[in-house]
């Protein structure tokens, strides 16, 4: 029947429920867990989890090694929730705003045996959400007839993990003639993925030949910079030196991405920030909160190019990442065109670190 949800509207509904609190069923053959994350998480469901059986907290391997926590899982560890630990508890291990004043969080007891995929397909979800990547869960037997007696969503790994790893197709929903500052012959694209996520833009200048390598310009969504002028990254002035060099020479495309924070979101940017005020760099601070150097997907912004009708560029970036996504992803990248504006006293830190430790060619 077409009106029952398809395997990505659930996820989607999955991504939804971890943000409000509720848990999410997880399973594989015969073995499931129920899943909630921490960043969610309140006293009466923690009970509620522990009414279930023994709890345990996934947390990605960059957290836990932050936290001397022993990695059995690869990229994830599964630790031992002790019966008298509270909410705060696992709060300050899933977030390490307080690491600095309160570092003695163990020790901590990593689990060895038993099954990690479903752990790691729950943090693959809470990152999604744009939640802390860390959750808890509980060993969970019946899992369709507790899903059905509690109205949950249940994902089978089978299905759930592949879409999960895929990146959405997009979908084109509307365009209209925009004149902007660097040039009256501005075209906004607006596209919407299949799975629910943000929308992402295109900003055509002028008329780029579709036969020729278009200047091409991958911009990651930054509030901070943007649209407040924030000092701390050169987001801002690289939007603007995009789209002015695209006026200058009468045509080009910017591919505005809603993946703020190189895909962490705003608000666990924010955390990252509040990290980098303690003194650790941006690497640093995203390693921290369990989060990898980037977590963006530029295989959306060559799937927006494919759909206008674009196979090759010329690529405004200094990031050797972009370079290489575009090429896997069948966009011919001609000639890579630096973009280095923006330095100033606050970014000038950050700006070395990306070059020293994120390969950018600055």
């Amino acid at each position: 029947m077409s009106l029952l949800p398809t395997m990505l509207e659930r996820i989607a509904r999955a991504r939804v429920d971890l943000r409000m609190g509720l848990p999410v069923i997880l399973t594989t053959g015969d073995t499931a867990i129920l899943a909630i994350a921490i960043e969610s998480l309140t006293p009466e469901r923690l009970a509620d989890l522990r009414g279930l059986g023994p709890v345990a907290l996934a947390l990605t391997a960059r957290r836990a090694t932050t936290l001397k926590a022993r990695v059995y899982d690869d990229d994830l560890a599964r630790v031992e929730v002790p019966i008298d630990a509270d909410l705060s508890w696992l709060q300050s291990l899933a977030d390490p705003a307080d690491d600095l004043a309160a570092p003695m969080k163990g020790p901590l007891t990593s689990l060895r045996s038993g099954e990690a995929s479903l752990p790691r397909l729950a943090l693959t979800l809470v990152k999604s959400a744009r939640l802390l990547p860390s959750a808890a869960y509980v060993d969970l037997q019946d899992a369709g007839s507790f899903a059905l007696k509690h109205d949950l969503t249940l994902l089978p790994r089978s299905t759930a993990e592949p879409l999960l790893n895929q990146s959405s197709p997009l979908h084109p929903v509307a365009a209209a003639r925009l004149p902007v500052e660097a040039a009256k012959a501005g075209r906004l694209h607006i596209f919407r993925p299949e799975d629910g996520g943000e929308e992402h833009y295109a900003i055509e200048i002028g008329r780029p030949d579709r036969d020729k390598p278009v200047l091409a310009r991958l911009h990651s969504a930054c509030f901070t910079g943007d649209v407040l002028g924030s000092l701390k990254c050169d987001c801002g002035p690289q939007l603007r030196g995009a789209l002015g060099q695209m006026g200058q020479d009468g045509a080009g495309v910017l591919l505005y991405l809603n993946q703020e924070g190189r895909g962490i979101g705003l608000a666990n940017k924010m955390r990252a920030y509040s990290l980098q005020d303690q003194g650790f760099d941006t690497v640093e601070a995203n390693h921290r909160l369990g989060f990898e150097d980037d977590e963006r997907d530029f295989r959306l912004g060559a799937s927006i190019l494919r759909e206008l009708g674009f196979s090759a560029v010329r690529l405004m970036t200094n990031n050797p990442g972009k370079i290489a996504m575009m090429e896997k992803t069948g966009i011919s990248v001609e000639e890579r065109v630096p973009l280095k504006v923006g330095e100033n006293e606050f970014n000038r830190h950050y700006l070395a670190t990306k070059a020293a430790k994120s390969g950018h060619m600055l």
